[in-house]
């Protein structure tokens, strides 16, 4: 099932943030392309009042391109060099897609992605943070409904199969109609290992199905 999600990236090396440094006001980045490692052009608008900013003075911009105005903003391209700790965190994420301009602060990014399932959020997440960019998740939604061959609210398939079996064998009734073990012996696990899965299945569960939706506004510079 697919999984939107807002997003607060926070890093001084995320590309774009010195930029919103040096004109002390937030950016729009309205479209983004990956030239090679290392390298990734960006279309962007600025408000004209600060359009006077030198990029040349900036490390990570290879080059620059106005391309005239858009809506009262002015618009550039602008090839930009990647930290290699960002270049990771995204290389390794393959499972996402931007749905929406970027919203670039001097504290970060602001941006909404579609992700194939929870599995891929949570990657995002951890690959980001194994290479110091923060991510705040502000809300999560299911951008649709599962298809018959995918697991609900984001479990594995095994932690379905484990809550079914649990299910449908009493587990959750009182009295309990049958054990960990028992269930264990069935998928052909050890007793703490069921008792694991059925442990994180009813986190995720919970999480899915209490996370509240509700869809917050940029955060303004």
């Amino acid at each position: 099932m697919a999984i939107r999600a807002e997003l607060n990236l926070s890093s001084s090396s995320l590309p774009l943030v010195s930029i919103a440094e040096s004109i002390r006001d937030q950016i729009t980045c309205v479209h983004a392309l990956w030239l090679q490692p290392g390298l990734q052009m960006f279309v962007i608008e600025i408000d004209n009042s600060a359009s006077e900013v030198d990029f040349s003075e900036l490390d990570e911009v290879v080059e620059a391109t106005n391309l005239g105005e858009a809506s009262g903003k002015a618009v550039y391209k602008l090839t930009v060099h990647l930290d290699e700790s960002v270049s990771e965190a995204f290389d390794a994420s393959p499972d996402a897609a931007l749905m929406d301009a970027i919203t670039v602060t001097p504290d970060g990014w602001f941006e909404e992605k579609l992700f194939r399932d929870y599995t891929a959020l949570t990657e995002f997440q951890t690959n980001c943070e194994n290479n110091g960019i923060s991510v705040e998740i502000i809300s999560i939604a299911y951008d649709s409904a599962p298809s018959e061959d995918s697991t609900p609210y984001g479990l594995t398939d095994r932690q379905y199969e484990a809550l079914e079996l649990a299910f449908s064998r009493g587990y959750y009734e009182r009295p309990r109609k049958t054990t960990a073990e028992e269930l264990a012996d069935e998928m052909g696990i050890s007793q703490p290992s069921m008792s694991d899965l059925l442990r994180r299945a009813e986190q995720q569960l919970l999480s899915a199905t209490l996370q509240p939706p509700t869809r917050l506004e940029p955060p303004s510079a």
